[in-house]
């Protein structure tokens, strides 16, 4: 016959073990302004990016956890959704026409597919400032510990108007504090995330400000 106190240990045992594991499943980041994260993704969690502030794009990007040469490419998302948009349901792929990633939930419905991250040279370009300014492509690179010689992510809650002539314009992300998109991991991946550092901007609104990742 099991006793009390017998019954007691086997309801502490459970109570800690749900805990330990709602620990594991379910991790919050921050990522503050102007700066870049690594974060592992296992196969079926979710990311939830969040615009703390509002108007503020976070640079999204990812690897194949156990082949770093095989990564993220709006190019190839791009070609397989025949869309320079997102919606819920799309799927971003890898640059070996893999699945990686799905759209479950999107608050905002613009995002970016266009532009690489902002780097050295591109401040040199639009505002001659790029010495020792804090930039994605250099953020990202440095938390994967790669050299990519390019990275052109998904530009989340980015606001690029795309005209009939053909010509883009950058403008205020419409984005409002707390604003959300839901994403999930369909592999195993090891996200490069930065929140952008374009201050000269409509970019970020004109200024720069933290975001926050959820992994279920």
């Amino acid at each position: 016959m099991v006793s009390l106190s017998d019954i007691i240990l086997i309801v502490s045992a459970l109570i800690n073990y749900h805990f330990k594991e709602a620990n594991i499943l379910s991790k919050e980041h921050i990522i503050p302004a102007c700066s870049g994260m690594k974060i592992d993704v296992k196969q079926g969690q979710t990311i939830t990016v969040i615009d703390i502030e509002g108007g503020q794009v976070i640079d999204f990007f990812a690897e194949v956890t156990s082949n770093p040469n095989e990564f993220l490419s709006t190019g190839v998302t791009i070609d397989c959704n025949e869309s320079l948009k997102l919606k819920i349901g799309d799927i971003i792929y890898t640059n070996l026409y893999r699945p990686m990633l799905k759209i479950l939930s999107d608050d905002v419905g613009e995002h970016d597919l266009l532009h690489p991250c902002c780097r050295p040279e591109m401040y040199d370009f639009f505002y001659h400032n790029g010495e020792k300014h804090p930039n994605c492509f250099d953020n990202i690179n440095h938390v994967l510990e790669e050299r990519h010689t390019i990275i052109t992510p998904v530009n989340l809650f980015m606001h690029t108007k795309i005209n009939t002539n053909g010509t883009i314009s950058v403008e205020k992300p419409v984005s409002k504090a707390g604003d959300k998109i839901i994403i999930k991991a369909l592999l195993d991946i090891t996200l490069g995330v930065a929140a952008c550092s374009i201050s000269e901007s409509k970019c970020n609104s004109g200024k720069c400000s933290p975001v926050k990742l959820v992994i279920d």
